[in-house]
C-alpha cells in the first residue's frame, strides 16, 4: 500500500465496531489509527452509564466470535448483562489484544473531507489536528448522538440536568432528591425503577406509552456457560442464519437447574385461534413477553390488535391505580412498531408511593422553569431533571462528522431527503469511505455484535481485495444505491414498522425536521448477508472500481 498518507486506514469510533475493525485491519498488515471521542473504549456502553442500563440480547450471544480463546475465558455474571459488565468486557478485549496503542482517545472528529486529486481522506479533529488516510471507516454507532428536545426555558433550570445517553462517569447520588425524568423509551424504562428506589420522589413525564416485557433476571449458571463454550462454532453459525442474529441455542445441561413441574404446552401458531380470555390467561401465566412469540402480530393488523388488547389487559392487572394504568396503555400504535423494550419492575414502579406519572398527551409541558417543569396543570418542583429522550439514531453521528465527498458535496446535502447508501456499507460520491451498520443494513434490528462482525469482515476483505488487485478506489454506482434503498423500503412495506400509526426512531420520527424514511433492513440478517456475499462473488456488482492508472490518466487529462 502506498505511504503517501499518514495511515492506510482511519477508523472513527472506539466502540465494539471500531475495536474489531482495528483488530482485523492490523492483523492484515495495515497501518491503522482509531479516533475516539471518549476517554476509553466501549462506545455505547461507555456513554450510557445510567442506572439500570442493560443489554436486550443474551450475554453469551452479545459477544465477539472472532477469537476462540476469548470465548473460553470470559465469564458473564448474568443472562442479560448490565452496562458495567459489558464495559468490563470491552476493556478486557482492548487489554487482551493490545488495542489501545492504536486508539487516540478524547479526540472528536469534526471534519472528514475527500481530497479528490490525492484520493485521500483528510480528517480534522476538534483541536484542529489533521490526519490523512487512504480509507476511512465510520464506526460511529447507530445510537451515539443523544437527542435533547428543544423545550422552552430548558437552559433556565437551576438544578442538575442529566441525559441517559451521556451519563457522568462518577457516581450520581439522588438520595433525598426530587427527580423528574422525561421520556419512557428503552432508556427511560430501564432507568425509572432504579431512580424510584433512590429518589425521595420521582415524577415521570411520559410522552408516549411503551410496550415493554419483563427481562430475564437470572444469574448465569456455570453449566449453561460451559455448554455454550462447548458449542460456540455451532452457535455462531446459527447466529449468522437467524433473522435477528440470535441463535436460540438451548443448553441441555440447563434443564437440570430449572424448577420442577409439568411442561407447558406449546403455543398455537396463530394468536387469533385463541379467545380474548385465553390470551389474557396466557399473559397471566407466562408474562407479557409471551405475546411476542406469535409471528403474525408483526404483519397481520388483526392479529396485532389482538395481542395489543391482551397486553393492555395485562398492564391493567399489574398497576394498582386504574387511572395510572390507563395512562400507561399504548393505544395509538401496535406491538412491533418500535424496538422491543425489556424491563425490570417497570410497571410495579408505578405502584410506589413516591412515583407520579404525568401523561404529556393530556398535560403537556409548557416550559422548563428554574425550579422544575411546568405543565398545563402547574409547576412540578424538581432538584434533578433527567432527559431519557433517546438518540438521533442511525444517521446522527455521520451527519455531525462534517463529511464531504467528491466535488465538495456534503453528506448532509446528499441525505437531505433521507439516507441513501448501498447495503449500509458505502455511499455514492464518497469513494473509499465505509460505514459500519449504516442505514440500509439490519443493524439495530439485529444482534449488534453479529452485525458488526459481518460488516467489518466485509470491509476488511474489500480493502484487501483492492490492494491485491491494484484498485485505487471503490464506491457504489448511483443506480445500485437507489435500487437498494427502494428494496429496503419495499421489504419494510406491510410490516408493523411502517404502519401508518407507527412513528419510531427507525423512521427518524423522534427528531424534529428529520426526513421520514425507514432506515434499517427488515429482510433479516441471512438474506442480507447472502446478498453481500453474492455481490462480492460477482466482482463487487453495483460498485465502481477504479484502477490506479485510471485515476492517473483522468488527472492528466484535466
Amino acid at each position: 500500500m502506498t505511504k503517501e498518507s499518514d495511515y492506510d486506514v482511519i477508523v472513527v469510533g472506539g466502540g465494539f465496531a471500531g475495536m474489531y475493525a482495528l483488530y482485523r485491519l492490523r492483523n492484515q498488515g495495515h497501518s491503522v489509527r482509531v479516533l475516539e471521542a471518549g476517554s476509553d473504549v466501549g462506545g455505547t456502553w461507555f456513554w450510557n452509564r445510567y442506572p439500570g442500563a442493560r443489554c436486550d440480547v443474551p450475554s453469551l450471544e452479545y459477544s465477539y466470535g472472532f477469537s476462540k480463546e476469548l470465548e473460553q475465558e470470559w465469564d458473564w455474571p448474568e443472562v442479560f448483562s448490565a452496562q458495567p459488565d459489558i464495559l468490563r468486557y470491552a476493556n478486557h478485549v482492548a487489554d487482551r489484544f493490545d488495542l489501545r496503542r492504536d486508539i487516540q482517545f478524547n479526540t472528536r472528529v469534526v471534519g472528514v473531507t475527500y481530497l479528490e486529486t490525492q484520493n485521500l481522506w483528510q480528517l480534522r479533529t476538534e483541536d484542529n489536528a489533521v490526519l490523512t488516510s487512504r480509507f476511512c471507516v465510520m464506526a460511529t454507532g447507530c445510537l451515539s448522538v443523544p437527542n435533547k428536545p428543544d423545550l422552552p426555558g430548558a437552559d433556565s433550570f437551576t438544578g442538575r440536568v442529566l441525559h441517559t445517553g451521556s451519563w457522568p462517569n462518577e457516581p450520581v447520588s439522588l438520595s433525598g432528591q426530587r427527580v423528574g425524568i422525561i421520556g419512557t423509551g428503552s432508556s427511560g424504562v430501564q432507568a425509572i425503577p432504579e431512580l424510584a428506589r433512590e429518589a425521595e420522589h420521582l415524577t415521570v413525564f411520559q410522552r408516549t406509552p411503551v410496550y415493554t416485557v419483563p427481562a430475564n433476571r437470572n444469574r448465569m449458571r456455570p453449566a449453561v456457560q460451559d455448554e455454550f463454550r462447548e458449542h460456540y462454532p455451532q452457535i455462531r453459525e446459527m447466529q449468522r442464519n437467524n433473522f435477528g442474529g440470535v441463535s436460540g441455542f438451548q443448553p441441555v445441561k440447563s434443564v437440570a437447574h430449572k424448577s420442577t413441574g409439568e411442561p407447558r404446552p406449546s403455543l398455537p401458531k396463530d394468536i387469533l385461534s385463541l379467545t380474548h380470555a385465553e390470551r389474557v390467561a396466557l399473559v397471566e401465566d407466562r408474562s407479557l413477553a409471551v405475546l411476542l412469540a406469535f409471528p403474525g402480530i408483526y404483519s397481520d393488523p388483526q392479529a396485532n390488535e389482538a395481542a395489543n388488547e391482551a397486553y393492555r389487559e395485562g398492564v391493567r392487572r399489574l398497576v394498582n391505580d386504574p387511572a395510572t394504568a390507563e395512562k400507561l396503555l399504548p393505544k395509538t400504535y401496535g406491538l412491533g412498531c418500535k424496538r422491543q423494550v425489556l424491563d425490570r419492575d417497570y410497571y410495579a414502579t408505578f405502584n410506589r408511593d413516591n412515583v407520579t406519572l404525568v401523561d404529556l398527551m393530556e398535560d403537556p409541558i409548557v416550559s422548563i422553569q428554574p425550579t422544575g417543569v411546568e405543565t398545563g396543570s402547574g409547576l412540578r418542583q424538581l432538584d434533578v431533571l433527567v432527559y431519557a429522550t433517546g438518540f438521533d439514531a442511525m444517521t446522527g453521528a455521520l451527519l455531525r462528522a462534517g463529511i464531504k465527498g467528491r466535488g465538495g458535496e456534503t453528506l448532509n446535502n446528499k441525505w437531505r431527503h433521507g439516507p441513501a447508501a448501498y447495503l449500509g456499507l458505502q455511499i455514492s460520491g464518497f469513494p473509499n469511505l465505509f460505514t459500519v451498520t449504516g442505514p440500509g443494513s439490519p443493524s439495530v434490528l439485529c444482534n449488534m455484535l453479529v452485525a458488526i462482525e459481518q460488516h467489518v469482515d466485509w470491509i476488511v476483505d474489500c480493502i484487501s481485495y483492492l490492494e491485491e488487485n491494484g484498485i485505487d478506489s471503490i464506491e457504489p454506482l448511483p443506480e445500485a444505491e437507489e435500487q437498494w434503498v427502494n428494496h429496503v423500503n419495499e421489504v419494510a412495506r406491510g410490516t408493523m414498522y411502517t404502519a401508518p400509526t407507527c412513528n419510531s426512531w427507525y423512521l427518524g420520527a423522534n427528531i424534529e425536521g428529520k426526513p421520514r424514511i425507514f432506515m434499517p433492513y427488515v429482510g433479516g440478517l441471512p438474506r442480507y448477508r447472502e446478498r453481500c456475499e453474492e455481490i462480492v462473488m460477482q466482482g463487487y456488482a453495483g460498485f465502481e472500481l477504479k484502477p490506479a492508472r485510471a485515476r492517473s490518466a483522468n488527472q492528466s487529462k484535466n
